[in-house]
């Protein structure tokens, strides 16, 4: 079984996931709201020419949301549809949360800001890492428009790479174990995937101990 998320495994970390390569460099630019951030966050075109069907920047967010969900990037179906987690892996995640699917999509209660924001392509096995541009040039701006979080939902390895660098992340597994080191504001979780069914099966521990305190977690922040 994979620590990492079963559509990249045996691939690199976040920031080694890609050469250098020359990208637009997009200007400096104070937004004064979130809702400006976020139309500049869909019209970027930094990784236009890496992208094998263009860009489409997939984020959810309000400035009001408590609960931020920190995935890997969009597959094809979401690429197409533009709606975050529009897929098998959106609605285990759903499950895991004990939310429908009208509170996940509500971004008055929940942001959604993927380590990539645009489909990044196949690989041999799965999907390419996210591009690493996205968090380069936007991640922080985004997290700075979101004061009210307090609970963070690290989705994979990706999102724990970056999130728990120096902070004990060394595998999803591992990280995933010894979710009480971080929690209650960071929950660490395994990617949601149908290819991760083996590792779900091997891990029970997971839903016997970590799914019911994510749903109590959750529920004492979502509006009934």
């Amino acid at each position: 079984m994979c620590d990492s998320d079963a559509a990249n495994c045996r691939q690199p970390p976040l920031v080694k996931s890609h050469p250098i390569q020359a990208v637009k460099v997009l200007p400096l630019t104070v937004h004064r709201t979130l809702e400006d951030l976020l139309t500049a966050v869909r019209a970027c075109r930094a990784c236009d020419g890496h992208l094998p069907l263009g860009p489409r920047p997939v984020v959810q967010a309000g400035a009001t949301a408590r609960i931020l969900i920190v995935g890997q990037a969009p597959g094809a179906k979401v690429h197409a549809s533009g709606v975050p987690w529009d897929d098998k892996s959106g609605e285990r995640l759903r499950d895991w949360m004990g939310i429908d699917v009208e509170t996940f999509y509500d971004k008055s209660q929940i942001a959604i800001l993927p380590m990539g924001y645009c489909y990044p392509g196949r690989a041999a096995s799965g999907d390419l890492p996210p591009r690493r541009e996205c968090a380069e040039l936007w991640l922080d701006q985004l997290l700075a428009k979101l004061p009210n979080i307090e609970l963070t939902l690290l989705v994979g390895q990706y999102a724990q790479t970056h999130f728990l660098r120096g902070k004990g992340h060394s595998t999803v597994t591992a990280t995933t174990r010894d979710w009480r080191v971080h929690a209650p504001g960071i929950i660490p979780l395994p990617h949601p995937s149908p290819r991760n069914v083996a590792w779900f099966i091997a891990n029970p521990w997971f839903y016997d101990e970590l799914l019911p305190v994510l749903r109590r977690s959750i529920d004492k922040l979502v509006a009934p």
